[in-house]
């Protein structure tokens, strides 16, 4: 029965070691205390007085574990959306920094020796963004179709404005003269224009572009004479309202 026994525990112990490795894991902590009563000097070459349970008594200065942690400076050595481009200098917090920049090769530290590296090559860069969020833009616009609400009763014609309007109402601050129309006016009331797209162009930049698509729907101020709505009309395949600047957009997609 006794040898069952230690068997027994010997086989615990053997299985709870491997836990006790990964519990056991050093911390790094520093805790900065004072004491609130020094204790009493002593003579030169004479043994030092005992110590009594007041001088065992501390006040907490500074504890690093709930300090805030200070930024990390890294350069970028690819472009990052969002964050910049190849060559910056940028400031994160570390667990980000280390673990989604360092790790995967998309930056190093702002050494002295990786500051003299990368100043040269952030001067050469042309095809450097204008800002980091532009990528990020770009592509959102790319996969976006701009409803463009028009009046079903009085005659108008397309104009920046209009397009401006429709991004504000997505949420979307777009300046009028960043916005290009078509070479071709677009003018209504036109019932056989409506659910058809075109394409507009927004200039982020001299040398940054990115075309949106836009669908045109028309809208009456009588409840009786409006159209009916389509839910999730981006999903239903339209056709284009301009067929020359259509064919001329699906040309660049295949170049």
């Amino acid at each position: 029965m006794w040898n069952s026994l230690r068997n027994i525990v010997n086989c615990g112990i053997s299985l709870s070691q491997p836990y006790n490795n990964i519990i056991n894991q050093q911390i790094r902590t520093t805790y900065i205390l004072k004491r609130k009563h020094q204790p009493r000097l002593h003579k030169k070459n004479m043994k030092p007085k005992s110590l009594s349970h007041k001088h065992y008594l501390y006040e907490l200065i500074k504890d690093t574990t709930v300090e805030k942690s200070q930024p990390l400076k890294l350069i970028l050595s690819t472009n990052v959306e969002g964050l910049g481009s190849k060559g910056d200098l940028v400031e994160v917090k570390p667990s980000y920094g280390y673990n989604n920049l360092i790790l995967l090769q998309k930056a190093v530290y702002a050494t002295e020796e990786n500051i003299e590296k990368y100043i040269n090559l952030e001067k050469k860069l042309e095809d450097k963004p204008s800002s980091p969020y532009v990528p990020i833009r770009m592509a959102c616009m790319q996969r976006m179709t701009l409803s463009v609400v028009m009046n079903k009763e009085l005659p108008w014609t397309l104009k920046p404005w209009h397009i401006r309007v429709s991004f504000r109402k997505c949420g979307w601050e777009v300046p009028e003269k960043a916005i290009i129309l078509p070479d071709q006016p677009i003018s209504g009331p036109d019932l056989n224009a409506e659910s058809k797209e075109f394409f507009i162009t927004v200039q982020f930049s001299p040398k940054e572009r990115q075309e949106v698509r836009c669908r045109l729907h028309h809208w009456s101020t009588h409840p009786s004479d409006r159209l009916p709505y389509v839910k999730e009309f981006w999903k239903i395949p339209a056709e284009p309202l301009i067929p020359i600047t259509q064919k001329e957009h699906n040309s660049e997609i295949k170049l």
